[in-house]
């Protein structure tokens, strides 16, 4: 190897004279010759299009977002799938909305739940789930409450979603193709609840108020859950769970009242902890 290298003969320049290498000069492109664009990167353009929505600039930002999300950007396919979804900006199109989150779905459903996209992709497989429940005629997604259970149960149980484990335990509680198991119900309602998930507090609450087959009636129980839940209903949609909270207090004795207000400041002093 090293007489193959001796034996390259010296460059010469131009005039004549040895050269150790090619005059500087022939490798610098002449002034009028464009340069290749800057690259730009995925993270860049998710970023640029975020600031851009938050300025209000919704041509750029969707833009920017539709570049990341074909580059398999999933939390730049999660904020499109939103976007469509509300119609934030937009016109609504739940069409386009279900083909950002089932992308999602199909390309990180074993993403490792503490990842800090995780939380984006289970809550693409509860939005999926939503959809099936009612369909989208216009997508050709016909309502299949089966489908909607298999994406609940997944974020639930892989994820550990509370808005999943939520909708899969009101999904059971309402009934699953005319068949109610209130046995799941609870233990799904049970561990959203225990997250601080208030709408779950509200159905676990009347759920332990009133009883049901296969749950034992627990009243103080059930009402401490109620009371738990009414302090984060604010929104005028959650007026439901207010309404019930009231019903179920009215219908208390003074007795299960004492004993809700005594499990509810236990609770709240271990969540403090």
């Amino acid at each position: 190897m090293m007489g193959i290298w001796l034996s390259v003969p010296q460059a010469h320049a131009f005039d004549g004279t040895a050269s150790n290498g090619l005059d500087p000069q022939i490798l610098t492109p002449p002034a009028n010759v464009p340069q290749a664009p800057a690259v730009v990167t995925v993270d860049e353009a998710f970023r640029t299009g975020a600031r851009a929505l938050r300025s209000g600039e919704t041509a750029k930002g969707l833009d920017a977002l539709s570049y990341a999300a074909a580059q398999g950007h999933a939390v730049a396919q999660w904020k499109l799938g939103r976007i469509y979804a509300d119609g934030d900006g937009v016109t609504r199109d739940d069409a386009k909305a279900f083909r950002y989150f089932s992308n999602i779905a199909n390309s990180h459903a074993e993403d490792y739940p503490g990842t800090p996209q995780a939380r984006f992709v289970s809550n693409a497989f509860v939005a999926l789930g939503s959809y099936y429940l009612v369909g989208i005629p216009s997508a050709g997604v016909a309502r299949d409450e089966n489908r909607a259970r298999d994406m609940f149960s997944y974020a639930a149980s892989y994820f550990g979603d509370p808005e999943a484990q939520y909708r899969l335990g009101r999904l059971y509680l309402e009934g699953i193709n005319g068949h109610r198991n209130t046995r799941s119900a609870g233990r799904w309602l049970t561990l959203a609840a225990q997250k601080g998930q208030f709408e779950a507090q509200a159905l676990l609450g009347e759920l332990l108020f009133r009883g049901a087959d296969g749950i034992v009636r627990q009243p103080a129980r059930g009402l401490m859950w109620l009371t738990l839940a009414r302090d984060g209903a604010a929104r005028p949609e959650d007026k439901w769970v207010v309404d019930l909270h009231e019903e179920i207090f009215a219908e208390a004795s003074q007795e299960d009242q004492a004993k809700a207000y005594s499990y509810l400041e236990k609770w709240l002093k271990t969540a403090q902890r």
